[in-house]
């Protein structure tokens, strides 16, 4: 059975986690001088980079090649060569633990954590503890942990991953080292998807990957995850294609509807968004592309210089489009259709009739 696209392309070393350049440059650091710290604490959305970045740092305190090259020792790396390192690649390390806290939320698992902490590795140098979703944890068990956390044995790293930092004990946070991992931009998600592609011999057209760059949502899992649904297809994948796939509208439909919306045209815009309905499409999908789209327009018609930030996350011919329609689009009008459509948004989610909302949106504001 193939390997999955995500897994057979995970990073495997600090350096090809892209993205979080100045988490991974202060863990290199850290690792060149062997002061690896006892507790970690890595936060930030799903798929960007918090578990492999664990996984590689497990590898970092176990790296044979390491321990024995003073000089390998000064990259900051692993040489994913050794027996601990492929064993951890592989995930059948007996001393590297990782834990799911959304399915093992309870004290009786931290306890039994406890008593694993007690004994020394069994065949590397640290025992490694990955905890996933560590918000999920309840009040007890987080009682427990801190006292681990307190008092770790000399052999033992742990390494808390979350989505939800705000949740976590002010008790837990203070006693870990914290690295917080950013959104991935569209401009960082595309050039990997664009590796891979090449990498695999596929054919997929740009605009095509751009969308799938765009419906990741920040996440480079969510997007490999998409690309081996496109490779699925078993031919040469065109943007229509993965539209239909993914059900959801590229970059041109959504600058198209918001043109129309820009220069009031009332009949178009109802067309257009009644042929997306038709072409079976995901209409709160296409609201919520619509307000950042008509988001960006507002706020480069106030802050033209806004454009560099805007730079990562489209393509030069997209935000040509955006600086245009924003010197064509009335503030005023564009800041009620934008209050329009969040409502809309809100009351599509769960209305069985999803076009309505929107449809109500275009014509208060349009006609």
């Amino acid at each position: 059975m193939s390997l999955a696209i995500y897994r057979k392309y995970r990073p495997k070393t600090l350096t090809d986690v892209l993205g979080q350049e100045s988490t991974t440059e202060v863990l290199k650091n850290a690792a060149k001088q062997d002061k690896l710290s006892h507790a970690y604490l890595f936060y930030g959305p799903r798929g960007s980079g918090k578990t492999t970045a664990a996984r590689i740092l497990a590898k970092i305190a176990n790296c044979e090649t390491r321990m024995n090259d003073p000089k390998f020792r000064e990259s900051g790396e692993p040489c994913n060569h050794c027996r601990p390192c492929l064993e951890i690649d592989e995930g059948r390390a007996l001393d590297v633990i990782e834990i799911d806290a959304a399915s093992n939320r309870g004290i009786e698992e931290i306890r039994n954590l406890k008593e694993g902490i007690k004994l020394s590795p069994a065949s590397y140098r640290r025992k490694v503890f990955i905890i996933d979703e560590v918000h999920q944890l309840t009040k007890e068990a987080f009682n427990a942990l801190l006292k681990t956390l307190e008092e770790p044995p000399e052999h033992a790293i742990f390494i808390l991953a979350t989505t939800e930092y705000e949740k976590l004990p002010a008790t837990i946070i203070s006693r870990t080292q914290r690295f917080n991992f950013r959104r991935l931009s569209v401009k960082t998600i595309l050039g990997k998807l664009q590796t891979i592609v090449k990498e695999e011999k596929l054919k997929i057209s740009d605009d095509a990957l751009e969308l799938v760059a765009v419906a990741a949502e920040g996440s480079f899992r969510d997007a490999e995850s998409l690309l081996d649904q496109i490779i699925s297809l078993g031919e040469a994948a065109d943007l229509e294609s993965v539209e239909s796939l993914l059900g959801k509208v590229g970059f041109t439909k959504t600058a198209d509807l918001a043109e129309e919306l820009i220069k009031k045209d009332l009949e178009k815009s109802l067309k257009t968004l009644s042929d997306i309905n038709e072409a079976g499409y995901n209409l709160v999908e296409l609201n919520h592309d619509l307000i950042h789209y008509l988001r960006r327009v507002l706020v480069l018609h106030f802050n033209p210089d806004m454009k560099n930030v805007f730079e990562s996350e489209l393509t030069p011919d997209e935000l040509q489009t955006l600086v245009r329609q924003s010197k064509e689009a009335d503030p005023e009008k564009l800041t009620a259709m934008l209050k329009s459509l969040i409502r809309a948004y809100s009351e599509m989610r769960y209305s069985p009739f999803a076009i309505v909302p929107l449809e109500m949106a275009i014509i208060e504001n349009l006609k």
